[in-house]
């Protein structure tokens, strides 16, 4: 099983338009210190499932036929508005699997082309996907939101992005099922001094990887200030957990 983050920045991206914040000025002399919309991809045998569809440039990164479909996480812009175009292609359908959300994104729903948004995810439901199995755990947002566990040749891989904390029922889903190989966990912000809303600060983050055990953690979904503030703390994570880059392969 590989994932290959496509996609690791906050709503705003890296660098900030007009932003002069340390983070920004050495992404915009950096190229790899730039992120794009939280993305990923799944490859598991023969599967190939795009997680999250942020990024506007879609039909250029993925021939036809050569994703066997798309899993939101939900709909907000930043997770979902590469759909907007990528929906009027033609001679194929593009399975798209997510939490049930009335409002959707933009008119998808109305004119979803050659998506289809007809087998949303319940919570917890598994699937199953060749050798890859996928099961939908319902994460604390404010739009429906769905993590994904990829189970497949022998790995166990959660995905949890965007989320505060994580609820109960989706931790004792994660330990029921053994030890995690890899979370790939929501962490947008440093500390704050106060509870954040709708994503994990790097309190909160570290406090669900000590609750879950993974094996490794990797920080996505980051925030300019967050990349700035590790520079002038350079140490601030503990082993084991690391911060995503676009086109990490894990």
């Amino acid at each position: 099983m590989r994932l290959t983050l496509l996609g690791t920045g906050d709503a705003r991206q890296v660098p900030v338009y007009n932003c002069d914040c340390v983070a920004c000025a050495c992404a915009r002399l950096q190229p790899q210190r730039r992120r794009g919309p939280c993305c990923a991809l799944i490859e598991c045998g023969a599967q190939r499932w795009l997680i999250d569809s942020g990024l506007t440039d879609l039909a250029e990164r993925f021939a036809p036929h050569s994703l066997s479909g798309i899993l939101q996480t939900h709909y907000h812009a930043d997770h979902a508005q590469g759909l907007l175009q990528l929906r009027w292609g033609q001679g194929l359908v593009i399975p798209v699997h997510g939490p049930a959300d009335p409002e959707g994104l933009a008119d998808l729903y109305k004119h979803p082309g050659i998506l289809d948004f007809s087998r949303p995810f319940a919570a917890f439901e598994r699937r199953t996907f060749g050798e890859l199995a996928v099961t939908a755990l319902p994460l604390t947002h404010s739009k429906p939101t769905f993590g994904y566990l990829f189970e497949g040749q022998g790995r166990r891989l959660a995905y949890l992005t965007d989320t505060l904390g994580v609820p109960p029922d989706t931790a004792a889903h994660l330990q029921a099922g053994g030890p995690l190989d890899l979370l790939v966990l929501d962490c947008s912000t440093a500390p704050q001094p106060q509870a954040p809303r709708n994503h994990n600060d790097l309190t909160r983050a570290l406090q669900v990887i000590e609750q879950l055990a993974p094996a490794e953690a990797v920080l996505t979904h980051i925030g300019h200030s967050f990349d700035a503030w590790l520079l002038d703390h350079p140490d601030a994570l503990p082993a084991g957990v690391s911060l995503a880059f676009d086109g990490r392969v894990l």
